[in-house]
C-alpha cells in the first residue's frame, strides 16, 4: 500500500556570529554560570567550578589563573569576582546576590564585605598595572567567552521544576458530582439522537460507530511540522576572535622586550586582525558580523591614543608632589604618564635662576611660583585647559606663553618653566 509522499519544509538558520548571538551567549553564561563545589577545591572553588561546568582539567584552569595573576594581578581580580558572583553548589544565589537580599548564601556576610573591599584595590591595578593588567583582564574575559561558546552545552544545570499551584489540573473533575459517573440523561443525549451507520442498522455496536465507513474517504493527513535545518555554522567570527586573543597575548609577552608594542600599536594590530576577519566573513557569506562591536570601540580608543600622542608607562603613574627648598633640589624635568604632578616652588630662596619642566601624558600639571619671582613660562595642552598666570584657555591645541616679573618688578629669583599635558589640565599660579 502506497501512501502520499510528504514534503518537509526546510528552514535555514544562519550560524554566523552576530551581535544577537554574542548577547545570547553572555546571557546563557550568566544563567548557567558555574557553581563552586565543596570537593576538589583549593581556595574558594572557582577554578574547580569552571572546570566541572565545562568538563576540562581543573589543573588547566588553575594554571591559567596563575598566569593571569602574573599580568599585574589580573588573575587575582578575576578570581575575586568569581568568588563573589559564583554561587556554591548548594546555595540559592551567589555571595554578592545574597548581600543585596536576592536569596540565601552560605558565605558569611562579613567575608562577602571583605571580598568586595578587596576588589576595590584590585580594580585600581587598571591604572597602576598599566596595559599589561588591562590586557590580562580582556584576555581572561575573551577566554571565558570562547569556552562557554564551545562547551556551554556540557554539564548544564537542570532547571528548577515548580510543584503545586492553583488552577484545575488534568485529573480534576470539572463537573458537579463524582468523577466517572454519567447520568442516564447524559447517556441518552450521547447515543439516543445519533443515527446508526449503514453497516450497523440495528444499532448493536454503538461503541464502534466512530470508526470510518468501509471504503470511505481516507482521513486527511496532518500537515507536517517544518524541519529546522541549520546551515553549517560559520567559524570565521570565532576563529578571528581566537586569533585576536593570541595576538593580544603575544603582544603582552613581547612588550617586555620591544619598545614598539605600546597600547596604540597593539590596538591597531587587534583592529587589523578583526577587520581582516570581517572581510573574510563577508566573502564567505556574512560570518563574523558581530566583530563590529569590538572593532568600533577599539578604533575610537586607537585614534584617541594616536592623536593625543602620549605613552603609558606603568612606572610613571599616580600622583607626584615636589616642594624643593633650594635651587639644587629642583630637577630638570618632572614627568608622569598618567596622573598628576604638583610642583611647589614657593619655598625657593629669593635669588638664583631655575629652569625646569613638567610633562604629563594624561592628567594635570600644576606649578606654584613665588609671588615676587620673575617667571617666564610656556604652557601647552593638546586637549584640555590652560591656566597660565593671568591667561586662560580651553579646547584643543592650547598654548600660552607668559613673562611676568611679579609685584616688585624685575629682579630676584628667575624661573623658566615649560609645562605641558597631552590630555588634561595645565596650571601655573603664584603662591
Amino acid at each position: 500500500m502506497c501512501g502520499a509522499r510528504r514534503f518537509s519544509k526546510l528552514v535555514v538558520v544562519s550560524g554566523s556570529i552576530s551581535a544577537a548571538s554574542v548577547e545570547e551567549t553572555l546571557k546563557d553564561f550568566w544563567a548557567t554560570r558555574p557553581r563552586r563545589p565543596h570537593d576538589g577545591r583549593k581556595i574558594a572553588g572557582v577554578a574547580a567550578g569552571i572546570a566541572r561546568r565545562y568538563q576540562i582539567d581543573p589543573v588547566i584552569v588553575r594554571v591559567a589563573f596563575v598566569a593571569m595573576a602574573l599580568c599585574n594581578g589580573a588573575g587575582v581580580l578575576i578570581y575575586l569576582l568569581g568568588w563573589l558572583l559564583l554561587a556554591q553548589a548548594d546555595d540559592e544565589v551567589s555571595a554578592a546576590e545574597s548581600l543585596i537580599g536576592r536569596g540565601h548564601s552560605s558565605t558569611p556576610t562579613a567575608l562577602t564585605v571583605l571580598l568586595g573591599l578587596a576588589v576595590i584595590p584590585a580594580t585600581g591595578f587598571f591604572v597602576d598595572g598599566g596595559f599589561t593588567m588591562v590586557g590580562g583582564v580582556l584576555l581572561s574575559v575573551g577566554a571565558i567567552y570562547l569556552l562557554h561558546r564551545g562547551r556551554g552545552q556540557l554539564n548544564r544545570p537542570e532547571p528548577a521544576v515548580a510543584f503545586g499551584g492553583g488552577g484545575s489540573g488534568a485529573g480534576e473533575v470539572g463537573l458537579g458530582g463524582t468523577g466517572g459517573e454519567v447520568s442516564a440523561t447524559d447517556e441518552q443525549t450521547t447515543t439516543g439522537g445519533v443515527t446508526p451507520p449503514a453497516w450497523d442498522p440495528l444499532g448493536a455496536a454503538p461503541f464502534a460507530w466512530d470508526l470510518p465507513e468501509p471504503g470511505g474517504a481516507p482521513e486527511p493527513v496532518a500537515a507536517s511540522t517544518p524541519v529546522v535545518a541549520r546551515r553549517p555554522r560559520s567559524r570565521v567570527g570565532v576563529a578571528t576572535f581566537g586569533v585576536a586573543l593570541v595576538a593580544l597575548a603575544g603582544s603582552l609577552v613581547t612588550s617586555s622586550y620591544s619598545d614598539w608594542f605600546h597600547a596604540q600599536h597593539v590596538i591597531g594590530l587587534l583592529v587589523a586582525v578583526l577587520g581582516g576577519g570581517m572581510v573574510l566573513g563577508a566573502l564567505r557569506g556574512g560570518g563574523g558580523r558581530g566583530l563590529i562591536w569590538l572593532v568600533v570601540p577599539l578604533s575610537v580608543v586607537g585614534v584617541l591614543l594616536t592623536t593625543v600622542d602620549f605613552d603609558v608607562d606603568g612606572k610613571q603613574m599616580g600622583s607626584t608632589k615636589a616642594s624643593p627648598t633650594t635651587v639644587a633640589e629642583v630637577l630638570d624635568r618632572y614627568t608622569a604618564s598618567v596622573g598628576e604632578v604638583e610642583l611647589d616652588l614657593t619655598g625657593l630662596p629669593n635669588a638664583g635662576t631655575v629652569t625646569t619642566g613638567v610633562e604629563v601624558g594624561l592628567g594635570s600639571a600644576k606649578v606654584r611660583v613665588p609671588a615676587d619671582a620673575d617667571v617666564t613660562v610656556d604652557c601647552r595642552a593638546d586637549l584640555g585647559s590652560v591656566r597660565c598666570l593671568d591667561r586662560e584657555s580651553d579646547g584643543e591645541g592650547r598654548h600660552e606663553s607668559v613673562t611676568d616679573y611679579g609685584d616688585d618688578g624685575p629682579g630676584g629669583l628667575k624661573i623658566v618653566l615649560d609645562v605641558r599635558s597631552d590630555l588634561g589640565e595645565v596650571e601655573v599660579r603664584r603662591g
